[in-house]
């Protein structure tokens, strides 16, 4: 009975668990492509880098407190000023300076290449720890050598993104012309505006900033979550402070009264894109393939992202692509799956090394047990503690 109701749960309209997560991994690469063509189209159409994602971290806010506020009630702890200014600072680091360097970048660049730079975050993250003393190094070991070499390729792949443009490797057909001998493409890169003109090299720094404000959140995340175990809630948390700095910020600066004013359709829908589909959908999405995965499962996915959004940005914007980004996502690419590949190893052995000291104190238990209780006792220890595989 057991077994029937644990399939049950893995089972959902009879598809097995396994391919329902690469499903919804497809399906979270594609909606996480779609915000870098959205958010690419947005600032074309003159939306102001300050105004969206005020409405976008808004729209994300008020799609996750209701889930943390029910969903958590028993795990979350009381609330105190230090929590407040660890929440304040994650919000700094994790979405103020990481949405803004992001929206900055990809305004001097490309969706394509903005993915591609987003690759190397796993290797960033891992170094940082390795600063931080939270990840260790051990050389001496293919899973050490494995995790150093990734993070070197994917440093060498994001400096040559941002060094090195070279020359027009695809430059999408112009379709045949319409009556206003102009072609639909043309047209539709009007509507969005001019991408080009932009200086690709700060650009591209732009999004090295990027990609280190999201490593470093995700890297202070992990001792704030060990003292505050709701997830949920430290994002909504997270969400509200960085929607409050983000409201600041752009009530200073943004001095046009009518950026804050959607005149289309198109406008709208990219920011109910962002604060929806990108932040609260894909949210809730990538924490059950978290939950369901492992962390690895998911980072190995994060190529796919930069495929994806390359065919979105070329059929959608007219995107060219260029030698040296396409070198560089290359190098970023090998360089993730060489951390990841590391990181797995490391796992094994930890796992191995586990199992091999365990079994001599295990087998020295079972000793001075048959001593004191006879023949009978030497089954007991081999019984197992619990029903959960039953």
């Amino acid at each position: 009975m057991a077994d029937s109701g644990g399939s049950s749960t893995r089972m959902w309209c009879s598809i097995p668990e396994r391919f329902q997560l690469h499903g919804a991994m497809l399906v979270l690469q594609v909606g996480y492509a779609g915000f870098h063509v959205v958010s690419r189209a947005a600032l074309n159409m003159g939306i102001s880098k300050l105004v969206f994602p005020v409405y976008r971290n808004l729209l994300a806010f008020l799609l996750l407190v209701p889930f943390a506020y029910f969903l958590e009630k028993k795990e979350r702890p009381a609330i105190n000023f230090n929590f407040l200014l660890h929440f304040f600072l994650l919000a700094l680091i994790g979405f103020t300076a990481n949405q803004g360097f992001y929206l900055l970048g990809l305004d001097n660049t490309s969706p394509t290449f903005a993915s591609a730079i987003q690759n190397s975050v796993p290797a960033i993250t891992f170094l940082m720890a390795v600063v931080l003393r939270i990840e260790q190094v051990r050389l001496n070991r293919k899973d050490g050598i494995g995790k150093v070499a990734g993070t070197i390729f994917c440093v060498a792949g994001a400096s040559v993104i941002t060094l090195y443009k070279g020359p027009t490797i695809y430059s999408p057909v112009p379709p045949s012309l319409n009556n206003n001998n102009t072609t639909i493409q043309e047209s539709l890169f009007e509507s969005l505006g001019d991408a080009k003109g932009k200086n690709w090299t700060l650009g591209c720094l732009y999004l090295i900033g990027h990609c280190l404000s999201w490593s470093g959140w995700l890297v202070l995340q992990a001792p704030v979550l060990k003292k505050y175990p709701a997830r949920l809630s430290v994002t909504s948390y997270t969400c509200f402070f960085g929607l409050i700095q983000f409201l600041i910020i752009a009530l200073i600066f943004e001095r046009n009264s009518q950026a804050w004013i959607f005149t289309s359709g198109a406008e709208v829908f990219t920011i109910l894109y962002g604060g929806v589909v990108a932040s609260g959908i894909a949210f809730a999405v990538q924490i059950w393939c978290i939950d369901k995965g492992g962390p690895v499962f998911v980072a190995v996915y994060q190529p796919v992202q930069t495929l994806i959004v390359a065919i979105m940005a070329s059929l959608a914007l007219g995107e060219e692509f260029y030698l040296g980004g396409i070198i560089g996502a290359a190098l970023i690419i090998v360089g993730l799956y060489l951390v990841l590949w590391g990181k797995n190893e490391e796992k094994k052995f930890a796992r191995e090394l586990a199992a091999t000291t365990s079994t001599p104190a295990e087998h020295s238990g079972i000793i001075r047990a048959s001593g004191h209780h006879g023949k009978s006792s030497l089954i007991q220890p081999l019984l197992p503690s619990s029903t959960e595989n039953v």
